[in-house]
C-alpha cells in the first residue's frame, strides 16, 4: 500500500466565517453537505455515507476559524483540516481543505471535494 500524501485545496465561499463555521463543526451543519448522517459524542464524530461509517476525533478547534479531525482508522500522520480564511482588506472568505490520499487517489479526492464544496455553497445559498 502506498503512503498517503498531504494535499491542499482552497475554495472561495461567499459567507460569513461564523455561519460557515457552523457547517464545519456541528453535526447538523455537516449532515447538510458533508455526510449522509453525523453524530457526535465526546469529541468523536461518526460520519455515515451510504451505510459506510467512519469515525474521527476532533483534535483542533478554533472558533469561526478551523477544525481538524483525526480519522480513527487512518495512518497516524493523516488528518482532515478545514480552515476559514478571511482576507483582511477585502473581507473575502475562503475555505482551505487539507486532506491526505495516495498518489493514485489524489485526483479523485479533489473531484469529490469539488463536488462537496459545490454542495456546501448551494446549501449556504452563497
Amino acid at each position: 500500500m502506498s503512503e498517503k500524501k498531504k494535499f491542499n485545496l482552497e475554495y472561495e465561499i461567499k459567507s460569513s466565517p461564523r455561519i460557515l463555521y457552523s457547517f464545519l463543526n456541528e453535526a447538523n451543519g455537516l449532515t447538510q453537505w458533508f455526510a449522509d448522517d453525523v453524530s457526535v459524542r465526546d469529541q468523536v464524530y461518526t460520519f455515515t455515507w451510504d451505510d459506510e461509517t467512519q469515525r474521527a476525533k476532533l483534535i483542533t478547534i478554533k472558533e469561526n476559524k478551523l477544525v481538524r479531525f483525526k480519522w480513527l482508522d487512518d495512518e497516524p500522520q493523516c488528518y482532515l483540516e478545514m480552515e476559514i480564511l478571511q482576507d483582511e482588506l477585502t473581507n473575502d472568505v475562503a475555505l482551505a481543505i487539507t486532506d491526505f490520499a495516495t498518489d493514485e487517489n489524489i485526483a479523485d479526492r479533489k473531484l469529490i471535494w469539488d463536488n462537496q464544496i459545490d454542495y456546501l455553497i448551494s446549501t449556504l445559498g452563497a
